[in-house]
């Protein structure tokens, strides 16, 4: 876990307040000021934004898409930042570009591992779209041999829900070590330098934190939390320390409260299911061919529904954070790849 800094840096009402960060002789421009004071308010707005209104909202889709895009932002930020400080490739000392390169690995390692797992629970789907299709009372009720199918079904599906991947476990790992790992750079002789590596620590701890926690909704477990602690010297360390009490907070409350699942979406699925999973296996005990015959119309009507929009919830949801996932993975890729460019020119 990652440990406060101070005296890395200083914030000062008056003067430079990057002084104690230079070393002697060196100078700060305004225009290397104006930056680095830009991309940390930038950031430390994003990390405002993200604070939930009602704590319970983060463990829901709207958040976590919300929570991507302000990730992607952030590192669309540090590449333009690049660019903006107009490093000359010789100026790139080993250490930042190993850092650099590394973290990025890292961020693509942790996308690859989301968007596999946002990928079976899509697939998942198709077991839920083939119980609807044959509980469709519309027409005709459905047989013995087509509730003992939904059954099965409905039961691989729960199988399938409650089994833990093994990319989101090393994902967790990752994450782990990063955070234990985490720590401001010190840059010597470049003020340069010290800003680019100062504004990518920002992104780091942040990406470390949002990652966590959607690494804690998809698996079902509080392990991939991490608890960051970041010196009140940066402009979005207060944000950033507000925002994670309050999110890591009541993640952990809910699993001591015996929750499995803690995604919102998932968890109304898989109620759903298990409700109409019994029903069925109600029916099939008592050998009735239809559910007409256990449940009245209203209730059969209303278990399926249940269901079905429960199911469309999360596929919509899946949907769009699969898409956001895979663009943030995209402009890390990018960033990456758009600094080798500039190296081998």
């Amino acid at each position: 876990m990652s440990q406060p800094h101070d005296g890395q840096w200083t914030f000062c009402p008056f003067g430079n307040p990057f002084r104690s960060i230079l070393p002697k002789g060196s100078y700060l421009s305004s225009n290397l000021l104006a930056l680095l004071n830009s991309f940390e308010q930038t950031l430390a707005e994003s990390l405002k934004k993200l604070k939930p209104k009602d704590a319970p909202d983060v463990l829901g889709f709207s958040w976590m898409r919300h929570a991507m895009e302000s990730l992607t932002e952030a590192h669309t930020n540090i590449k333009t930042l690049i660019t903006d400080l107009q490093f000359p490739a010789s100026d790139w000392d080993e250490k930042w570009m190993d850092i650099y390169l590394d973290s990025n690995i890292k961020f693509l390692d942790i996308c690859i591992a989301f968007s596999s797992e946002l990928s079976r629970l899509d697939q998942g789907q198709l077991l839920l779209q083939y119980v609807l299709d044959v509980l469709d009372f519309s027409n005709t009720s459905p047989s013995s041999e087509q509730l003992k199918q939904a059954s099965a079904s409905l039961h691989d599906w729960m199988k399938q829900f409650s089994s833990k991947s093994p990319r989101l476990e090393n994902c967790s790992s990752i994450l782990q070590s990063f955070a234990q790992t985490l720590h401001p750079t010190e840059v010597k002789n470049s003020a340069k330098g010290k800003v680019f590596m100062r504004a990518l620590y920002g992104v780091k701890v942040m990406t470390i934190f949002i990652c966590s926690i959607f690494a804690a909704a998809l698996s079902g477990c509080s392990a991939p939390l991490v608890d960051l602690h970041v010196s009140d010297k940066f402009l979005w360390a207060e944000a950033f320390s507000d925002l994670q009490a309050v999110v890591n907070e009541e993640i952990r409350s809910q699993f001591s409260s015996g929750k499995v699942t803690i995604l919102k979406e998932l968890e109304a699925v898989e109620k759903y299911a298990e409700r109409l999973h019994a029903l069925i296996c109600c029916v099939r005990h008592e050998k009735i061919g239809t559910l007409a015959k256990i449940i009245d119309q209203e209730e059969r009507q209303e278990s399926v529904s249940n269901l079905a929009g429960a199911t469309e919830g999360l596929a919509n949801g899946l949907d769009i954070l699969s898409k956001q996932v895979s663009d943030f993975f995209q402009i890390v890729l990018t960033g990456r790849d758009a600094l080798l460019s500039n190296l081998r020119e």
